[in-house]
């Protein structure tokens, strides 16, 4: 059985994750995977280059990722072009790989619940979701509702989603008890 855990940015969904991981549930991570696909595919490097400009990855063969979001930012015809390079690998990353576990931030605008059979979602109210982004990325409120405003709504993915971990403050471990127990 393969299972996802997703939530918006600031929802702990990462949090979440860590709990689990001390379970020894292991967990592949979509946003890792795809920044170090981005760094290490020779044929995603050459398609983003040719997206972007060649000042995607520097001298030394590092990605720019202050390039990338700004071309990322600039339009949703942007951010859907870089998503139809970047995705298709890491689904197919995923579907080689031993996991049964995936973490992904933007499962279902991935496409990516396809691959699994049950979705956990992280919620959280949305001023503490806002919080959290500017205290740990150190960016501006106006900034963080852009991020927030480039995922689906909460209550969207909650809808979709077959079970809910609530991350206001109340305890976590039987929420996730209780999961684990009905999978």
């Amino acid at each position: 059985m393969k299972i996802a855990i997703t939530g918006g940015i600031g929802s702990g969904k990462s949090y979440v994750c860590k709990l689990l991981e001390q379970r020894g549930i292991c967990i592949y991570d979509c946003d890792s995977a795809a920044k170090r696909l981005m760094r290490t595919s020779p044929a995603l490097r050459q398609q983003l280059s040719q997206l972007i400009g060649s000042e995607t990855y520097d001298a030394e063969g590092r990605l720019d990722k202050a390039i990338v979001a700004r071309f990322l930012l600039q339009s949703e015809a942007n951010a859907r072009a870089i998503d139809d390079i970047v995705h298709p690998a890491v689904a197919a990353d995923f579907q080689s790989s031993d996991y049964q576990w995936m973490e992904c931030a933007i499962l279902f605008e991935s496409g990516f619940d396809k691959l699994v059979d049950n979705v956990i979602v992280v919620t959280a109210p949305q001023e503490l979701r806002i919080q959290r982004i500017m205290q740990r990325d150190g960016i501006t409120r106006e900034k963080t509702l852009e991020w927030i405003g480039r995922q689906w709504p909460q209550e969207q993915v909650v809808a979709r989603s077959q079970y809910e971990i609530i991350n206001d403050g109340r305890p976590l471990k039987p929420q996730i008890d209780n999961i684990i127990n009905n999978i």
